[in-house]
């Protein structure tokens, strides 16, 4: 919910597993939000950040590893680290 100035006021705000796109619920512990970072060409974080979240589910699995590559591969984060296989 927003107020008149454009604030969000909700005290939660449920996320969605990057992978599956389940709703991460608030009794999810096994739950984990990565950021990685943004560098430029000398290695330097440039301030922003791309966030991928992961339900207990995938992490339960075994498979956030495999998730994390093929995500941060679509991003641009990787090359040749993930591929799909039939």
């Amino acid at each position: 919910m927003e107020n008149e100035k454009g604030q969000v006021v909700d005290l939660y705000i449920p996320r969605k597993c990057s992978a599956t796109g389940r709703l991460i619920t608030a009794k999810d512990h096994a739950s984990v939000q990565i950021n990685v970072g943004d560098v430029d060409a000398s290695g330097r974080l440039t301030g922003t950040v791309e966030t991928y979240a992961l339900s207990g589910f995938v992490r339960s699995l075994g498979e956030s590893d495999d998730s994390i590559n093929r995500l941060a591969t679509t991003d641009g984060y990787l090359k040749g680290v993930w591929s799909y296989q039939q």
